[in-house]
């Protein structure tokens, strides 16, 4: 286990930077290790540090570092750092990253920076700069290599070679026509190994996959996944090839998607970090909470509703933590089973509606098994600990263990065609959280224990 853990060099190379050698040797030094590292690094350092190692690194070490870095933080360390320099590291960066970090700079600085920046550079980054986050184009790079598809071997192997040198997403090649519209995909093997004679249209894969920049990214990041492409072109509106996503941009996606649904599961409208202000917390935390709110209300004006149940069975107060928590769990295990299943896309409405069934079942199946162990081993501890009668005690046992049957088979019901009908009206069904569920499922266990307590033990067996 010991070595799946990355190593940690911090301390390392921060006795490295402190070092009375010249800048020369240190930077030797400092390529012996990952950018990973140097990222660390910056991470754990103090300003005067930090101004250090952007002295003796040259632009490349650093902007590779940069790429392991929180878009924030990574503004924060440009900020430090002399304009031209960060206008350097800034040009070496990925695009998607340059316009995601530049986002984050003050206005004044970006502007003066961006001045450094050449005409091309200026160009992509401005073009990714004007996706909004939730479109897939802001997350591509412009980092790829395009060849039209008339061009000879020799003359792809040229171009090839060319563009080599500013770009090295060099495993696909795309190809376009002579409008410079997507004609298709061609892989780097196959152009290595083709003949001078042949013909590279035929080597052309014209089904590749590609998505629009526009596009949401909720609504492609699907179709991405299913793909093992390490690179997938982003066309504009015309069909002309703006970018590329990565397989690293897609695990970043998938990572963010996942992220965001873990906080809404948890009944929060967004993720949150350590430095984040009082105010923003609360802002992402409240609204859910007063909904919340308004259900425990409800569910505790439900119970008012059974005093007098209550007052003449008062030893079934000691087991409406049961009903309540079993349901709670229950609902919240076919959320988080839905929330899964509804990331394919292509479910049908039989597909849908056989899921459903299969969750009511599981529901039902765990409902007898833990009703029949709680009319079981309720009834035991009320006859020994509570000295009931058998049948007082069996009979109080029973109504427990049919109410929880009733609960769970409702709540893992619920816990499936609430979030359906989320994603049904077009809302993410991420935002049907495990609190809402768990409170809805508090009521539904309320209604079913008291409810079934009044009617069989006071109306039936006149227990009261």
């Amino acid at each position: 286990m010991a070595a799946d853990i990355k190593p940690n060099y911090t301390d390392e190379i921060k006795m490295i930077l402190r070092g009375n050698v010249s800048p020369k040797v240190i930077h030797d030094k400092l390529e012996d290790y990952h950018a990973s590292d140097i990222a660390d690094v910056l991470e754990a350092s103090d300003v005067l540090l930090r101004r250090k190692l952007y002295r003796v690194c040259d632009i490349i070490m650093l902007s590779e570092a940069f790429e392991y870095l929180e878009e924030d933080f990574a503004a924060s360390c440009l900020a430090e750092m002399d304009i031209r320099k960060a206008g350097a590291v800034v040009s070496e960066l990925e695009t998607d990253t340059a316009a995601n970090v530049l986002r984050e700079i003050p206005k004044e600085k970006r502007e003066l920076i961006i001045e450094t920046l050449d005409q091309e550079a200026r160009i992509d980054i401005a073009i990714i700069a004007s996706y909004d986050e939730e479109e897939i184009g802001s997350r591509m790079t412009a980092n790829f290599i395009d060849i039209n598809y008339k061009l000879t071997i020799k003359q792809a192997m040229n171009e090839l070679v060319r563009q080599a040198r500013d770009n090295d997403n060099i495993s696909t090649l795309f190809i376009t026509d002579d409008n410079d519209e997507f004609y298709g995909a061609l892989d780097l093997k196959d152009l290595i190994t083709a003949r001078s004679d042949d013909v590279l249209e035929e080597l052309i894969v014209t089904s590749f996959p590609y998505v629009y920049g526009n596009e949401l990214i909720d609504d492609c990041i699907e179709r991405l996944k299913d793909y093992s492409e390490e690179l997938i072109p982003v066309l504009d509106n015309n069909n002309k090839i703006l970018g590329v996503i990565t397989a690293q941009n897609i695990i970043e996606v998938v990572d963010d998607e996942m992220g965001e649904d873990y906080v809404r599961l948890a009944g929060l409208t967004a993720e949150e970090d350590l430095k984040e202000p009082l105010k923003q917390s609360l802002a992402k935390r409240l609204p859910w909470l007063l909904i919340l709110l308004a259900l425990g209300i409800v569910v505790s004006s439900v119970v008012g509703a059974f005093e007098h149940v209550i007052a003449q069975l008062t030893i079934i107060m000691a087991f409406q933590s049961l009903i309540l928590d079993m349901a709670g769990n229950v609902g919240t295990q076919s959320l988080a089973v839905t929330i899964r299943v509804l990331t394919d896309e292509n479910l049908t409405l039989s597909q849908k509606f056989k899921f459903v069934l299969k969750e009511t079942r599981v529901g039902f199946c765990v409902g007898v098994i833990l009703g029949v162990l709680s009319f079981v081993f309720v009834g035991v501890y009320l006859i020994v600990a509570k000295n009931q009668t058998p049948a007082h005690a069996y009979a109080i046992s029973g109504c427990i263990g049919i109410a929880l049957l009733i609960a769970m088979i409702i709540s893992s019901a619920l816990g499936t065609l609430i979030p359906l009908f989320f994603k049904k009206i077009k809302v993410d069904p991420a935002v049907a959280s495990g609190p809402l569920i768990t409170t809805l499922n508090d009521l539904v266990a309320v209604v079913s224990y008291y409810g079934l307590a009044w009617i069989l033990l006071l109306n039936v067996l006149h227990l009261g």
